[in-house]
């Protein structure tokens, strides 16, 4: 097991990420809504930062954000700035997107409103899938790296 996280880390090859003395920690949600939920919001090994996927839900109400996919886009990207902010990072931290979007014709929509919140570029992958959670249109996961 050692030698793949040596190996996932060396692919990544983004800063020091030291299996040695490097704890794997499963962050508890900054969400008190989502306490509950069976998965961590973030979870860290060493610098690394592996966000799970966050949908365009406005935590405060818990209902999806009105007004189709620019507007989950937008309200997920908020998720994911929350979750990073409260680790301490920001959104230039993220090196690695995945997006899954209900319907791929969405894509130009919401690659307009990605692109305002990753100048950076960092890596991504995107994909549709015939259903996600809570009926939202758009999932995103990311990894991040706190300098």
């Amino acid at each position: 097991m050692k030698n793949i996280i040596q190996i996932f880390c060396l692919i990544l090859v983004l800063g020091s990420c030291n299996t040695e003395s490097s704890n794997v920690i499963f962050h508890q949600t900054h969400e008190p809504k989502k306490s509950q939920a069976p998965f961590s919001d973030a979870v860290q090994v060493g610098n690394l930062f592996f966000l799970s996927g966050q949908v365009g839900m406005n935590h405060t109400t818990r209902k999806l954000a009105e007004g189709g996919i620019e507007a989950e886009t937008k309200q997920t990207l908020e998720n994911i700035k929350a979750v990073l902010e409260h680790h301490g990072m920001q959104m230039n931290d993220v090196v690695k997107c995945t997006v899954i979007l209900v319907d791929i014709e969405d894509f130009s929509k919401f690659n307009t409103i990605y692109k305002t919140y990753f100048p950076q570029k960092p890596a991504r992958t995107t994909f549709a899938a015939k259903g996600l959670a809570i009926g939202a249109k758009i999932e995103i996961e990311c990894i991040a790296v706190k300098q």
